[in-house]
């Protein structure tokens, strides 16, 4: 008796871990046992297929991030459960990758429904196309197109969903998403990401929930920039609308640091990240530190997360979030504080500190997420925390989630 998984038992049981840990609507279910991921990677082993893993398929020769690649399935799950794509829906999708998603997408809508997939590189268009092709999803509409411009010709959509990061809501996604139309997207600002469900009211695009995640940056958006600090040993990523002098900070881990400590504890497991978002709906300061093996070597404190922690920077200091071992017998082991580094760190450490503690008091909350277009009249804006970007302006408010 051979008890060796063939690929659907691979699948389903992909399928079950997924719905294990976060039930999914019905329909997403289905498209997620029917669609056979395997046959958008050849060449890649079936069990490696359906392991919850990304999958490069165009490196990036000018950097360490590929070019493409297949999200993560319990991602691609998640967002597509934001989605809620109906039967009959016209869809866009930006970032065709393997065409799995899209083929996912073709399941939902149906026969009647459409899925137009773009993507710039050619090479990964092409990809996309053969394996619709051979999967039996002829249907699906793959053009090699600059993601950022939509495709306007065959709009206006029901639904539009972005499989690469986004730092900016392009001006040309907003005429091609119909009223009460929905935009799940990886929208990235102050140095995180997640995936954002967004309705279409009129002029706006209204929240409903956010989740973690982090994918490869669409091309052409440049709105991050990196200061580079301690010889190049650490770095800090920070939007362009925010007041980072690296000139400033040249010799600040030359000083001591500071520590502040919070009352909150996590389990090993237990993820953090609201932190960092939270303080991003209140503080124009926050961005991502990243510090290298070197500089941890050299003396500097070690982050929480050492390739991306939140920091706060203001003029020629900083903080960022530290975690440490403190009770072996308890349920939460680690602390959460700052360290703070430079004249104004101490002060700067008990900001970050003060963000720790709003977080511990409600750790699923998220906030309400209003995204307008870049013109759109401070008369028009709701009350809330501003983020301005070049096509849109964002505004985060948790009271208005509370409530």
């Amino acid at each position: 008796m051979n008890d060796t998984p063939t690929v659907d038992d691979r699948r389903n049981q992909l399928v079950d871990r997924i719905v294990a840990d976060r039930p999914l609507p019905a329909a997403v279910e289905r498209a997620l046992r029917t669609v056979h991921r395997e046959e958008h990677l050849p060449g890649l082993d079936p069990a490696d297929a359906y392991t919850d893993q990304a999958v490069t398929i165009k490196d990036n020769p000018s950097g360490p991030q590929p070019l493409s690649c297949a999200s993560v399935p319990s991602v691609v799950a998640m967002m597509l459960a934001q989605l809620d794509a109906q039967p009959g829906e016209h869809v866009l999708e930006i970032g065709a990758g393997t065409g799995y998603n899209a083929a996912l997408l073709a399941e939902l809508v149906g026969p009647e429904g459409e899925v137009t997939t773009v993507d710039i590189d050619a090479d990964v268009a092409l990809h996309a196309r053969e394996a619709l092709n051979r999967t039996g999803y002829e249907r699906v509409r793959v053009m090699e197109r600059d993601g950022l411009r939509g495709a306007p010709e065959f709009g206006p959509y029901d639904r539009m969903i972005a499989t690469v990061g986004i730092w900016d809501v392009p001006a040309p996604w907003w005429q091609q998403l119909a009223d009460g139309g929905r935009l799940v997207l990886p929208l990235r600002w102050r140095g995180q990401t997640r995936s954002v469900a967004l309705t279409r009211q009129g002029g706006r695009l209204v929240s409903d929930g956010m989740e973690l995640c982090g994918f490869v940056p669409v091309i052409g958006q440049n709105g991050e920039r990196t200061a580079e600090l301690a010889d190049g040993t650490i770095r800090l990523h920070y939007d362009q609308d925010q007041a980072v002098d690296s000139g400033l900070l040249a010799d600040v881990f030359a000083s001591p640091f500071t520590e502040e400590w919070s009352n909150a504890h996590v389990a090993g497991d237990e993820s953090f990240d609201g932190i960092w978002l939270r303080a991003t709906a209140f503080d124009d300061s926050v961005c991502r530190i990243e510090v290298t093996q070197e500089a941890l070597g050299q003396g500097v404190r070690r982050p929480a997360i050492p390739v991306r922690s939140p920091a706060v920077v203001v003029g020629g200091s900083l903080a960022y979030l530290i975690v440490q071992r403190d009770d072996d017998t308890a349920q939460r082991p680690f602390r959460l504080g700052a360290v703070g580094y430079g004249p104004d760190g101490p002060d700067l450490a008990r900001r970050l500190v003060s963000h720790i503690t709003a977080w511990s008091q409600d750790r699923t909350a998220v906030p309400h997420m209003t995204v307008l277009p870049a013109g759109a009249l401070l008369d028009d804006l709701p009350a809330g925390h501003g983020i301005l970007k070049e096509d849109c302006r964002i505004v985060l408010d948790y009271e208005r989630n509370s409530a």
